[in-house]
């Protein structure tokens, strides 16, 4: 639309050879050579027509382009995201199987105090059980870790090398009978948090217009208020000039010689005034006016889904931390709990259901603490 501003300028050159339908001169052939430089339909833009379309069609390309941004900062978070949960479920993989491992040497420990008589059929089948609900959690993690790997390789398009790939922790497990059968997990996913730098304090909202989602919706608002301009410059009149300048001759090689050929020209300024056109013009601008409020709401959504997102991110950056460090006491404490109640059940003062409940109760505190990181990582990313 810019280059309507300007005029557009054409050369021409043509040349036809015909026989005259005359009695007078029969079988004689006429000549005509012509070249000529000219301007097609210049519109003059007075009231800023030709302007505000150019503005609109601009802004719309910048929406477009601001668009582009977003979607790559929003694959570039998708990745992020997408390799965290793969660090998160690799942890979780190595705690599921460092769980299965305790309770395999639980239940064969079970199994030979039945076959002295000192534990019951009973607690061989809620062993039985404990090993099972282990083996399910370990099948699962392999799942969803084989499901983020995929989903990972869709998203960076091409198969991730191997090396690239968080590992799953390796941890040792403590032969029965030592005090540290249930060791506390290794959460390399915990040393990621010192990769993110914190966000200082008193930092200006203004910020938030870098954001390429809020600068495409400002861009739709500037398209839709010229396109207002644009719909009532219709209103007046449009004047456009056609004009051309060249020569005419009857012989080709002549063309350009001033003493063989003669000089043609045209000037054609037309003016045009819409009249009665029923109500086409003004439906038109009350479309534009209507489009313009609706840019004007989506661009207002825009900020304020952009302080909801800031926010939330900002919250779970604050809270995150103090939870972290209560599941990390909670866990110590769960540990201890899981020694005490291992060694009182093997000296036969605790009840085998009091060495399941320290189980369960470490082994969920465990699954909390190896996800906590993750989050707390998911939300610094989605602040950045």
């Amino acid at each position: 639309n810019r280059a309507d501003l300007g005029p557009t300028v054409g050369a021409s050159l043509s040349g036809s050879r015909s026989v005259p339908n005359t009695t007078s001169t029969p079988g004689s052939v006429a000549s005509n050579y012509s070249a000529a430089l000219g301007i097609n339909a210049w519109e003059l833009d007075f009231f800023g027509r030709v302007r505000s379309l150019s503005q609109s069609a601009l802004s719309r390309y910048l929406a477009t382009e601001e668009a582009r941004k977003a979607a790559q900062i929003s694959l570039i978070g998708a990745v992020s995201s997408t390799w965290l949960s793969l660090q998160a479920n690799s942890e979780l993989l190595a705690l599921a199987e460092r769980t299965l491992a305790t309770r395999e040497q639980s239940l064969s420990l079970t199994k030979l105090r039945m076959d002295v008589g000192v534990a019951s059929a009973l607690d061989m089948r809620q062993a039985e059980s404990l090993t099972a609900n282990a083996k399910a959690a370990t099948a699962q993690q392999r799942r969803l870790r084989a499901q983020d790997i995929n989903a990972l390789t869709l998203l960076v398009g091409q198969p991730i090398p191997e090396h690239l790939l968080p590992a799953v922790p390796s941890v040792a497990v403590a032969p029965p009978g030592n005090d540290a059968t249930q060791s506390a997990p290794v959460t390399p996913i915990a040393n990621t948090l010192s990769r993110f730098a914190d966000v200082h304090a008193g930092l200006p909202s203004e910020v938030l217009l870098r954001r390429p989602d809020i600068r495409a919706a400002e861009q739709q608002l500037i398209a839709a208020n010229a396109n207002i301009g644009a719909a009532r410059a219709a209103f007046f009149p449009r004047v456009s000039l056609t004009g051309s300048y060249g020569r005419l001759s009857s012989e080709a090689d002549n063309l350009f010689s001033s003493s063989s050929s003669i000089r043609a020209w045209s000037f054609e300024p037309q003016i045009t005034l819409p009249i009665f056109d029923w109500g086409r013009l003004q439906g038109n601008l009350r479309a534009s006016e209507a489009s313009r409020d609706i840019a004007l709401a989506q661009y207002e959504r825009a900020i304020q889904t952009a302080f909801s997102e800031v926010a939330n991110a900002l919250a779970g950056r604050a809270t995150l931390g103090d939870q972290l460090t209560a599941l990390e006491a909670q866990a110590t404490a769960s540990r201890e709990a899981y020694r005490l109640s291992e060694l009182r059940y093997r000296n036969g003062i605790a009840t085998y259901l009091d060495l399941l409940d320290s189980q369960r109760s470490l082994f969920s505190v465990e699954q909390a603490l190896a996800q906590l990181p993750g989050t707390t990582l998911v939300a610094s990313s989605g602040l950045y």
